[in-house]
């Protein structure tokens, strides 16, 4: 659904940030702005600051900020439209009924119809497990010892053994076969029309948004596939979804579990372990991976103890990492999974294992002990130089350092012999490289105290550089006098610099926001430099300009020290010099 901007803006000026917010975090005033405990990661002191003069939100702790629109997408992840129109509905504003686009609308129209079949099928199976036919079904679910309340909460059914029951029941609720089809409960053949699934245990799979989308279903009895799920469709795509993850969002874990199937998922949740989702009956994807990312910077891994899931551990590591997101994993043995684990040892032992997670390259290190004749010298040997070679693979050199410390330290290996052979393995894979990449990658040429300055100068830069928005959008009267000294072309980061140009044009802050609505990373950057907390309310005139000018310096200096840099005419050099020389007198 498209809107246009002047629709949006007229539902987020009809809403106060501090009334909506309100419902949801207990905020109370101080100075100008509001505080309370942040919604989106566990905390004892309020770091969530509400600014009702900008209508914005932002946390100091997580970073997460932006408009009123923006929160309710967050905390109750809504898409854009989703959430204008839940608040739209709460100020008792009337949206355009039409989209702007008809293929939009027609879309959009399959979609939801396509909902309340996917609904109306749960609802049945529900149905079906309660009633008569459904006692095959509640059987299995006893016996993996399910209660009745986590049977209702998630939502499980049965599809008892008939073939078409579900279709019939469809039909009979006013859906028509092109329909069905399209949902993919119902496959068509020259015979008629047959359910997709029957004889199963089901379990509802639901978007974010708690929405059945798709389903997955386990069979009873010794027929395959064991578990069979929804085929793709314009709601479900396994690959873009994780099981588990409309429950999981709201735990105040700061991590997330990651199990191998359903029951893992649903026993977890039902012995207090909220966080845990799973993929969809394939192997972790890159879309999920970056789904995770969205609500948390640490997964931990409960595959099979198996090889198999030793296998898909090792596979999903560095997918994860690739994306940001920290791993480690949890030791289930001797048991093969979660649901074995907690059902012999109990919550409070499972809770030490994950309080023992084990960092996962230390895991994998551990791992490839299994390839390894051990007891033979030359099998120690081997060994030895494939942990050098996974070593000598991490970049950073005080990381590279002490994970030789820790391995050397849990494999039993000399330290400065593993370390030797690390830099040994390390400097015969640089010689491979370029001469050009050679210069490029060796650390050597630069020491790590002149690393270290050239990184504190980009951080100063980077940080006048935003406090110089923030500080504008306080005092937009000084725009005009601070565009004469510092132009966009001025700055080193893109994002601020776009930030800039928009502040110059004396945009609204929601307006600038909503130009970078489309990356959430970007998003929350550009909120921050809009909360940025830099004037106390008793911040004196005098104090502040001190500030800006500081502000104003350090960025007018440092792009005349590259001037100064690339310069060769002596004229000019000496007139760079001479604003350097004005440049440290200046007064507001």
């Amino acid at each position: 659904m498209y809107y246009s901007e002047e629709v949006v803006e007229e539902v987020r000026s009809r809403a106060n940030i501090v009334d909506v917010i309100g419902k949801y975090v207990n905020l109370k005033k101080k100075g100008t702005n509001y505080f309370g405990l942040c919604p989106f990661h566990g905390e004892k002191t309020a770091s969530f600051s509400v600014n009702p003069r900008m209508q914005i939100f932002h946390c100091f702790g997580c970073g997460k900020g932006g408009d009123v629109l923006k929160f309710i997408m967050e905390y109750e992840n809504l898409t854009f439209p989703e959430a204008l129109e839940k608040l739209a509905a709460e100020e008792g504003y009337k949206l355009p009924e039409e989209p702007t686009n008809p293929e939009q609308k027609k879309n959009n129209d399959l979609r939801l119809k396509l909902l309340d079949i996917n609904r109306d099928a749960a609802l049945y199976f529900y149905n079906c497990l309660k009633g008569p036919k459904g006692q095959l079904g509640m059987n299995y679910l006893a016996k993996r010892a399910l209660s009745s309340r986590t049977i209702t909460g998630w939502g499980l059914g049965y599809a008892d053994q008939s073939r078409d029951n579900l279709y019939q029941y469809l039909k009979s609720k006013g859906y028509n076969d092109s329909i069905l089809k399209e949902s993919g409960l119902i496959t068509f053949s020259e015979r008629g029309a047959n359910d997709k699934f029957f004889n199963r245990v089901m379990f509802p799979i639901m978007d974010a948004n708690n929405r059945v989308i798709g389903f997955g279903g386990r069979v009873m009895g010794d027929g395959e596939p064991k578990y069979l799920n929804s085929p793709e469709t314009r709601l479900f795509d396994k690959s873009r979804n994780l099981f588990g993850l409309n429950f999981a969002r709201r735990s105040q874990k700061k991590f997330m579990i990651l199990c191998e199937g359903y029951m893992d998922v649903i026993s977890m949740h039902q012995a207090g372990f909220t966080n845990a989702v799973a993929s969809l009956g394939t192997a972790l994807t890159d879309q999920q991976c970056a789904l995770l990312k969205r609500y948390v910077n640490d997964v931990y891994l409960t595959y099979d103890s198996d090889n198999a899931g030793i296998k898909a551990a090792k596979r999903a590591m560095p997918m994860l990492q690739k994306v940001g997101i920290r791993t480690k994993v949890i030791n289930m043995k001797p048991y093969k999974d979660p649901d074995e684990f907690i059902k012999a040892m109990g919550t409070n032992e499972f809770e030490k294992r994950i309080e023992n997670a084990k960092n996962s390259f230390l895991w994998l290190i551990d791992i490839m002990r299994l390839d390894f004749d051990l007891q033979d010298p030359a099998g120690m040997t081997s060994y030895a130089h494939a942990v050098a070679e996974k070593l000598a693979e991490i970049q950073e050199p005080i990381e590279r350092n002490n994970y030789i410390k820790a391995v050397a330290h849990e494999q039993m290996l000399d330290e400065e012999a593993l370390r030797k052979l690390v830099n040994t393995i390390g400097n015969a894979a640089m010689q491979k490289n370029s001469p050009l990449q050679e210069v490029y990658t060796h650390t050597d040429f630069i020491s790590n105290a002149d690393r270290k300055k050239a990184m504190a100068k980009e951080n100063a830069i980077q940080k006048s550089e935003k406090q110089l928005v923030t500080w504008l959008n306080e005092k937009p009267e000084l725009i005009p006098m601070v565009r004469s000294l510092i132009g966009p072309e001025d700055l080193r980061d893109p994002v601020v610099k776009e930030v800039l140009e928009l502040v110059y044009q004396e945009k609204a802050v929601n307006t600038i926001l909503d130009h970078f609505r489309d990356n959430d990373e970007t998003y929350e950057k550009v909120a921050s430099m809009f909360n940025g907390n830099l004037l106390s309310d008793d911040t004196d005139e005098f104090a502040f300009k001190r500030g800006l000018e500081d502000v104003i310096r350090n960025i007018r200096m440092s792009v005349l020290n590259e001037k100064i840099e690339q310069e060769t005419d002596p004229a000019k050099l000496t007139e760079l010099f001479q604003q350097q020389s004005k440049l440290a007198e200046l007064k507001l």
